[in-house]
């Protein structure tokens, strides 16, 4: 005897109401373990893998590549046998990844599947990615009559942006003056929760400050610091220091480190420093941030940057490390760029931004030299921090970038 469950898709994030269904890592007949990943889905804040909660027999899915998945709606159907250990409720927090036992993971690229549910002649039909498959949806495009060129002849989006030139090049309709802009949909998921923070962010009053700072004492520290065992393998960067400096600055100016509560009009300290790390992806910006910064010594700190810079890159940040952060760092260094004026994370009070480290003459002493220079840059809630208390703090990190003794002492 066995018993046939309806795996609903979970919450996956605060404030998350769906998610994209990239695609289904199983099939219908497969085997699953559990916390076996059956799919991927992509939500406003990250790509997130969806462990089985149940062990059994996939026998129908419910969703199709490429569909918006609103929250609780059944996306798999799993037959599992009357004797197997399961969850008593499907949306359990153990279907997240990262909780329940640990179970070897299988292949997470396999072919792509459709619902059992449709015949077997759709469920025969051109292979696509899903980036192909929202493009077509969204212009209105059979992808049964589009030649693909990706792997075992799946259509890509290229193959779709293609098909869409020789279709306008075939309408023999003058073109008026002015038609050759294009609508470029924002389609990520990502790419459509950063434009609603920007928005939301800008509601708050921001203001910034600059610091132009000789930084030459940190990158020869750096210098010291990479060839030793204990940051071997981690990411020891100008952005690692800057973030040490900012949340060890913290503790002699706490208001940085707030928020504002809207109920009562006044700005609350947060217990914990939660340091977001800005990270740029091909599927957008994403801000994930660092637990209680504030007790990571500076390995620890290069550690944590390292693995969080890895997993937004990669689309698989946990959720937990997605939401709760307190303040942000951004490094437009890491593109040659002087410099910036970043918008506050909502909800937060103060962002810095790190620009290029570059070696420019300098005065010392009456006379000049080659030094290492960097540009700082800090956005805060002008309802939080006034223009004093906002140019004391960053005056404060600078100096601690200038000699970095100061930050030693906190290792």
């Amino acid at each position: 005897m066995s018993t046939g469950h309806e795996f609903r898709l979970p919450d996956l994030g605060e404030g998350l109401t769906s998610a994209d269904l990239v695609e289904w890592t199983v099939g219908v007949g497969d085997t699953v373990e559990l916390n076996q990943v059956l799919a991927q889905v992509e939500t406003a804040k990250a790509l997130v893998e969806l462990p089985s909660p149940y062990v059994g027999v996939v026998r129908e899915l419910l969703v199709e590549p490429g569909s918006t998945v609103p929250v609780g709606t059944p996306i798999i159907r799993i037959e599992e046998p009357a004797d197997s250990p399961s969850p008593s409720d499907s949306q359990s927090p153990s279907v997240l990844v990262g909780y329940g036992p640990a179970a070897e993971r299988p292949s997470r690229r396999r072919n792509r599947v459709t619902p059992h549910s449709q015949t077997a002649a759709s469920t025969e039909r051109r292979p696509a990615t899903p980036s192909a498959r929202r493009a077509a949806r969204e212009a209105g495009i059979d992808l049964s009559e589009i030649t693909g060129s990706g792997f075992d002849g799946a259509v890509t989006a290229a193959d779709v942006a293609d098909a869409l030139r020789v279709k306008a090049a075939s309408n023999e309709a003058p073109r008026p003056a002015g038609s050759g802009m294009q609508k470029q949909p924002v389609s990520s998921g990502m790419r459509k929760q950063m434009a609603s923070a920007m928005v939301a962010s800008t509601r708050a009053p921001q203001a910034s400050v600059f610091l132009t700072a000789d930084v030459t004492p940190s990158m020869e520290l750096l210098g010291r610091l990479r060839p030793s065992d204990a940051f071997t393998g981690l990411s020891l960067t100008p952005l690692t220091l800057a973030a040490k400096a900012l949340v060890t600055a913290i503790s002699s100016h706490p208001m940085v480190n707030a928020h504002w509560d809207e109920a009562r009009g006044d700005a609350v300290i947060d217990d914990h420093v939660n340091l977001g790390i800005a990270v740029a992806s091909e599927r957008g910006l994403s801000v994930p941030n660092i637990k209680s910064a504030e007790t990571l010594s500076l390995v620890q700190l290069a550690r944590a940057v390292t693995e969080l810079t890895v997993a937004a890159r990669a689309g698989v940040t946990d959720v937990h490390h997605l939401t709760g952060g307190t303040v942000t760092i951004t490094n437009v260094g890491v593109f040659g760029v002087d410099g910036g004026i970043p918008l506050l994370n909502p909800g937060e009070a103060v962002i810095l931004c790190l620009g290029t480290v570059s070696e420019r003459p300098w005065v010392i002493e009456r006379k000049i030299e080659a030094r290492s220079v960097a540009t700082l840059t800090l956005t805060f809630d002008h309802r939080i921090l006034d223009g004093e208390q906002a140019a004391r703090f960053l005056s404060f990190v600078a100096q601690m970038l200038a000699d970095p003794d100061l930050l030693l002492s906190h290792l």
